[in-house]
């Protein structure tokens, strides 16, 4: 799948050189033979952060949230996601969607009234969704994962208000988006380039989700799959969420993400990955994509994969990226306000795994802070928690 420079750092990525990249689909490189910059089990230092960008605009479009957690007592903890004190500035369309008025609603007042099903119903129909399951916090376990039909729509929105969490029960993923997937319809002739469906979701929070077993498109995405279209994430948690534990290329315990519209970003916004555990990105993943991450938090996921990409030989393959996995050509990685710490990864990278074969790619790191992120097999010299090759990666 297909998915200038700092010259100190470039140097200093390039003593790696005898690693090759990570690609798509025809995994053709050669598997580090051995650890380079900082040897196995060293831990990650931290990334000083920089002077801090202007205040961010608040990413959520509703107001009173809650805990995403049932509460024994008439008063409801105040929802929090993100990092409280990033400053990095928020674009307008990386901003939460107005969902004042929604096009539906899942539920009718109550906790029974918002099931599975009446997720997925909600979903397939596509449109701005909101949820009216009473004053208090619910969960909501999967019975099945909400598919998103390409024909419907063209924005999804699913907007919580910080008291619902979707639960996959730790058996299924919870959502699914994919403009290539005949099931879902097709609706352009160039499906792995079309800019809708849109989906975004806010507000919400994302339980053990599981996509092990599941192979369509290479599998990964615990939480959420996407291939195509648009993605957004704002104000949102992601918790505990996995995938298979094998396969050099294969990731996303929280979010697995393929073509994009133009290879425009995917945003995430004022959002928390924690306890996510994949063969490789444990909390975010993808090949040949953009992200642009805002005033996050990435705390204590895993890739736990073995044999790096390609697999080693006698290796399953997989281990690297223990927050973000990223691989292909030309992409960039921008990280502003951003928390990375007590992640890690059995092989390359245990907080941020990031190859562009065709060294055309960039990542940017600023205004944030990355410590005690072990990359177990080899990471880049001078950037501890990162393996990298591409044109450019800045930190500041």
């Amino acid at each position: 799948m297909r998915v200038k420079s700092a010259v100190s750092l470039l140097v200093l990525a390039l003593v790696t050189a005898t690693l090759p990249g990570c690609g798509g689909e025809s995994s053709d490189r050669t598997a580090p033979a051995a650890a380079t910059g900082t040897p196995a089990g060293t831990p990650s230092g931290a990334t000083a952060a920089a002077v801090p960008a202007a205040p961010a605009a608040s990413p959520s479009a509703r107001a009173g949230l809650g805990t995403a957690k049932p509460s024994p007592g008439p008063a409801a903890v105040a929802f929090r996601a993100g990092n409280p004190d990033g400053r990095a500035t928020v674009p307008a369309e990386a901003r939460a969607v107005d969902t004042s008025r929604p096009t539906r609603t899942v539920g009718t007042g109550t906790p029974a009234s918002c099931t599975s099903a009446a997720v997925v119903k909600a979903v397939a129909a596509g449109g701005i969704i909101t949820f009216d399951c009473g004053p208090a916090p619910v969960t909501i376990t999967m019975k099945a994962t909400a598919k998103v039909v390409n024909a419907h729509g063209p924005r999804i929105v699913l907007d919580g208000g910080g008291k619902v969490t979707l639960s996959g029960g730790g058996s299924r993923r919870i959502l699914y988006l994919n403009t290539c997937d005949p099931a879902q319809g097709y609706t352009t002739s160039h499906c792995q380039n079309q800019d809708h469906p849109q989906l975004t979701v806010q507000n919400l929070t994302f339980a053990n989700g599981n996509s092990t077993g599941e192979r369509t498109e290479g599998g990964g995405g615990g939480a959420i799959f996407v291939r195509g279209g648009r993605v957004k994430v704002v104000n949102s948690r992601f918790v505990d969420n996995r995938c298979d534990r094998t396969g050099p290329d294969l990731g996303g315990a929280a979010l697995r993400v393929l073509s994009q519209f133009e290879n425009k970003p995917v945003y995430v916004v004022g959002s928390t990955f924690t306890g996510g555990v994949c063969a490789n990105g444990a909390a975010l993943s993808s090949i040949g994509v953009s992200w642009t991450v805002l005033n996050s938090v990435f705390r204590d996921n895993q890739a736990v994969g073995t044999g790096a990409n390609p697999a080693r030989g006698g290796t399953p393959g997989g281990g690297s990226g223990g927050a973000i996995y990223c691989d292909g050509n030309e992409f960039a990685v921008k990280l502003a306000g951003t928390i990375v710490e007590d992640n890690s990864a059995n092989e390359g990278g245990g907080a941020i795994f990031f190859v562009s074969n065709n060294r055309t790619g960039t990542l940017s790191i600023t205004s944030s802070t990355l410590r005690r992120n072990p990359s177990r097999g080899f990471e880049t010299k001078g950037a501890p928690g990162i393996f990298f090759l591409g044109a450019r990666l800045t930190r500041g």
